[in-house]
């Protein structure tokens, strides 16, 4: 049996993982970081985004090197509403992440980024890898992604299928849609999702609000063709198919567990409860791990930070209880329609998992959403 020493050591090489191993060597280039990853390379098969103020200027300073694509704006569409918003929007691709990752480890020499790597156990301070090797650090992170995530309750699930499209001719988007609902409104909340990755090329996401986990593969290979046919897109090849089934929770996981080893990610209910987003938690997390290296990481800082998320979180629970309990399935987009009427700013709190009080009241209250059923969210103990 073989151990090695570390000042952190992170199970997990996704979002969460590779981003608390670039805050850490970024800030302190000589440290000592273990990376385990299962899978051959960081990051998986995922597209990341986020919007502008998302982050704030240390989170953007961290992702800046990851983003693949960025938009001046993008759209939304309903069928009584379409509107353009003016915030800035980016993509961080799966391969991009890797990229910036495996460079990162390869300039740091007291470090080890671990691929095709299988974990057995770990414990406060060390991982336990198959074949008897372990691995020894001052912090060991848990982030595990999402298939992993443990709640006590779950209301519904937020699942998606996307294809990765090179066509023949221009598609001729200049910006994101994110999201069209103007389709049959089938197995709960429905859009499509697109984002433009050059003039030939774009992700198309055929995006669920469900109360079912159940993914049709083939299925919504076939509705993401017959998108792209309805706008005019002629498909020449696939580039990559992604998917997800994210847990939507019906209540809040309560503040962050301050325990070592420590779990962060969706390991940790580091997530946004409504729209699945992980990348805003996951870039505090990572900062706050990189600021503290060589100390605790539980002292006031991240005292408030769990603080903060965990008020946050019980806010979108809440907003999930209704969305799920109040309405029915095929009436849930209403919600979402008279969402996007709201003040662009208070749409961008909500997405940074800021909300103001002020941002709370306007989303809750006015003239309710059409289809709203207090029958319903009886039935359903829709509570506060």
């Amino acid at each position: 049996m073989t151990t090695r020493n570390f000042d952190i050591a992170v199970l997990g090489g996704g979002l969460q993982g590779g981003l608390t191993a670039l805050a850490v060597l970024g800030r302190h280039p000589g440290a000592r970081v273990a990376l385990v990853e299962a899978g051959p390379r960081p990051g998986g098969n995922h597209t990341w985004c986020f919007h502008a103020g998302d982050l704030g200027d240390d989170g953007m300073a961290l992702v800046a090197p990851l983003v693949a694509e960025r938009w001046d704006r993008y759209d939304v569409c309903f069928p009584n509403r379409a509107r353009t918003l003016g915030t800035a929007y980016a993509a961080i691709t799966s391969d991009r992440f890797a990229d910036a990752v495996e460079s990162r480890f390869a300039a740091s020499p007291g470090s080890a980024l671990l691929t095709r790597t299988q974990a057995v156990g770990l414990d406060a301070g060390s991982i336990e890898l198959e074949g008897g090797r372990r691995i020894h650090a001052d912090l060991v992170v848990d982030a595990r992604g999402p298939e992993r995530f443990e709640s006590g309750e779950r209301l519904a699930y937020q699942k998606f299928l996307g294809l990765e499209l090179e066509l023949r001719a221009p598609h001729g988007l200049t910006h994101p849609v994110l999201m069209d609902a103007r389709v049959p409104q089938t197995d709960g909340f429905r859009f499509f999702y697109l984002l433009p990755f050059g003039e030939r090329r774009v992700l198309i996401e055929d995006t669920y609000y469900s109360d079912s986990p159940r993914l049709d593969v083939a299925g919504l290979r076939r509705e993401v063709f017959a998108h792209a046919a309805a706008r005019g897109f002629q498909p020449e090849r696939v580039v990559r198919e992604e998917t997800g089934v994210l847990p939507i929770p019906a209540r809040s996981m309560g503040e962050p567990r301050s325990e070592l080893p420590l779990p962060a990610g969706y390991r940790g209910g580091w997530f946004h409860p409504t729209t699945g987003y992980s990348l805003p938690p996951a870039v505090r997390v990572a900062l706050h791990l990189g600021r503290t290296l060589g100390q605790s990481p539980f002292g006031p800082e991240w005292a408030r930070l769990c603080s903060e998320h965990a008020r946050q979180q019980r806010f979108f629970a809440f907003l999930n209880r209704v969305l799920f309990g109040a309405f029915r399935p095929e009436d849930r987009w209403h919600v979402l329609e008279r969402f996007y009427g709201l003040p662009e700013a208070t749409v961008a709190r909500f997405y940074a998992m800021s909300t103001t009080a002020t941002d709370r009241a306007r989303i809750l209250c006015g003239r309710p959403p059409r289809g709203l059923s207090v029958r319903l969210a009886l039935e359903n103990g829709v509570t506060a």
